[in-house]
């Protein structure tokens, strides 16, 4: 159903529509054409009977009339004429026909009809025509066009089955039309989504056409080589920084560790731990947010190995089990079998562990990490049973820096929920922050098909 109210099938609706009302356009005019000749014919042919008849004398007396009827029936040279003659009281006098047709007024010119002819088993298809004569009298003419009537049914029967045809021409045509117009945008289509998953050399392969198509192409190809260009700048950039402020803060990391053993008061002391503490803080900020720049860049993909998704969150689950236990918190794993998928495992790997981190900070109770197969793809979720995120933060606590609290009591950057995003963006799937009722329950979702080089957009 979406697709009927697509740009697609409107064009293929229009096109059907136009080659269909073309053809019954065509196929109506020809009938009327073919109606309107027969009915001429017939005209005239009745009109050349009349005036051999009278031989354009309007006053030729009955009598004279009466025989040359007679002559012309008598040689049959005239074989598909009709001829009635009547007195003026209405007395049949010569012809062909055996009285004067009952729904045929006496002052009547022309019409079409159906008769019986003197000789005849059934009734024929006739155009007559009514002409006065002195007196009283009429003289009825016409001609049979029974035989052309025929035609006329053959032909009705050839128009419909050319208007069946008509319409599965337009159909065809209708359905061509939209193939094209897809087969010409899909290369773009196709384009667009391999370089959102971070391909960022295809291009979209152009033709001399020289139509709206090729245009659109060489557009879009313009545009990705300036894409391409800045997301280069911004590689050599964010490496530029991270090693221009790391080694400011290591050396000064290093000062405060001479500072530290030279101190001579514990005071002196604990406020230069503490700067290192700070400074350290510094640096997971600086190589956090230096993180998600680069995975919302699509850069990292050269990363990408093929992971036991299960065996990786145990190992994370084991590594946080001791600093669990000590605050009397439970981690729980449910994990389902074969859930193998390439992706970037140090980047996925620092998410869950950030999430579980999370939990540990701000939640309640078990801590449960959960991974399973969806039609979605692979859904890898840590939820716990503390206060969790109102729907209404939700946005707020994935923007980069963000902070629910806001007096920043706490410890957090605001970057942890924005790198997971980050994360699952780069492998084309998706983050949701879902309630546990109570607490948090994180979902990342990850295509299956991103492991077998299938392209997902992001």
């Amino acid at each position: 159903m979406r697709w009927l109210r697509s740009t697609t099938a409107r064009i293929a609706a229009l096109v059907f529509v136009l080659q269909l009302g073309a053809a019954g356009t065509l196929l109506i005019a020809v009938r009327l054409l073919t109606d309107t000749e027969l009915t001429a014919f017939a005209q005239s042919q009745a009109m050349a009977t009349r005036n051999a008849l009278t031989l354009g004398n309007p006053n030729t007396p009955t009598r004279i009339l009466a025989e040359r009827i007679e002559q012309v029936l008598a040689v049959g040279r005239r074989p598909g004429s009709v001829m009635l003659l009547i007195d003026d009281s209405g007395r049949r006098v010569a012809g062909n026909l055996a009285t004067w047709p009952d729904a045929l007024p006496p002052s009547r010119s022309s019409a079409m009809t159906e008769l019986l002819r003197i000789g005849r088993a059934e009734t024929e298809r006739m155009r007559i025509i009514v002409t006065p004569m002195p007196g009283r009298a009429r003289l009825l003419t016409g001609q049979v066009i029974e035989t052309e009537r025929h035609f006329t049914v053959l032909l009705g029967e050839a128009m419909l089955s050319a208007t069946a045809l008509a319409v599965a021409l337009a159909a065809l045509a209708s359905w061509a039309t939209a193939r094209l117009i897809e087969s010409r945008l899909r290369a773009v289509v196709d384009t667009a989504r391999t370089v959102a998953m971070g391909d960022l050399g295809r291009r979209v392969p152009l033709d001399d056409g020289g139509d709206a198509f090729a245009e659109l192409g060489t557009a879009v190809n313009v545009m990705l080589d300036r894409i391409t260009m800045l997301m280069t700048e911004l590689k050599v950039a964010t490496d530029g920084l991270a090693h221009d402020l790391r080694s400011p803060l290591t050396r000064l990391r290093s000062t405060l560790e001479r500072a530290l053993v030279l101190g001579e008061s514990e005071a002196a002391r604990s406020l230069i731990e503490r700067g290192m503490d700070e400074g350290d803080r510094l640096l997971a900020m600086l190589d956090t947010a230096l993180r998600i720049t680069r995975a919302e860049a699509g850069l990292g993909r050269e990363g990408f190995v093929c992971t036991d998704i299960g065996a990786m969150i145990e190992d994370i689950a084991e590594v946080y089990g001791p600093v669990a236990e000590d605050l009397g918190i439970t981690i729980r794993t449910e994990i389902e079998p074969d859930l193998v998928l390439t992706v970037h495992r140090e980047l996925l790997g620092q998410t869950l562990a950030n999430l579980i981190d999370n939990a540990l900070k701000y939640g309640i109770g078990p801590i449960d990490v959960r991974a399973r197969h969806e039609a979605s793809g692979i859904v890898v979720g840590v939820s716990d049973r503390g206060p969790g995120i109102a729907a209404a933060d939700h946005q707020e606590a994935l923007r980069r820096f963000g902070r629910l609290d806001a007096a920043r009591s706490s410890t957090g950057a605001g970057l942890g929920l924005p790198l997971a995003a980050a994360v699952a963006r780069l492998h084309g799937g998706t983050l949701a922050l879902n309630d546990n009722l109570p607490g948090l329950w994180v979902t990342i979702t990850i295509p299956e098909g991103a492991s077998q080089g299938k392209i997902t957009p992001i």
